[in-house]
């Protein structure tokens, strides 16, 4: 059953991905890869939370290694610059429910300012919610760059035919 649920995690991750890449209009060879790495990430993502007991930081972390290094081995086989690949692929693990979350319980303190008790509750909701969405949206950001600085040299000649050795 975890199978099936991780293949169609992967699958809608997939989806959304292709169509956050066409709105940026990467060359049409990308678009098997960026689905690819959502697929993978966002099944990462589900299986350490769901089968390892990983909090959402910590698996977005491990899911968004994967893109980033996913990102600089398959740049290198279609000729395409990593964040052509992998800024689509992160953008469906983006925590939008706790984003909503938090927009909402600071909208309700507003409203309930005078009353302590519903105010700390809005409050602590606000924070709680807040911390998950920044975090996991930092994770995302560490996990997709610290690739490109790892293997600097690599990332940066991706788009670049090798000439032949001169002997």
């Amino acid at each position: 059953m975890i199978a099936a649920d991780m293949f169609i995690d992967g699958f809608f991750a997939a989806v959304a991905a292709i169509g956050f890449g066409a709105v940026s209009d990467p060359p049409l060879r990308a678009f098997p890869s960026i689905a690819l790495l959502a697929a993978a990430g966002h099944a990462l993502r589900f299986c350490l939370m769901t089968c390892a007991g990983f909090d959402i930081a910590a698996a977005t972390l491990c899911a968004s290694l994967l893109i980033g290094l996913g990102s600089l081995w398959l740049g290198g086989r279609i000729y395409c610059p990593t964040t052509v690949l992998s800024i689509p692929a992160l953008l469906p693990m983006v925590p939008g429910i706790y984003a909503y979350k938090t927009v909402f319980a600071l909208i309700m303190l507003m409203q309930h300012t005078a009353e302590s008790d519903a105010a700390r509750k809005y409050m602590d909701a606000f924070l709680l919610n807040a911390t998950v969405s920044v975090s996991v949206v930092f994770m995302l950001a560490v996990g997709s760059t610290v690739p490109i600085f790892l293997f600097r040299r690599r990332a940066f000649s991706l788009t670049r035919r090798r000439s032949p050795r001169k002997v």
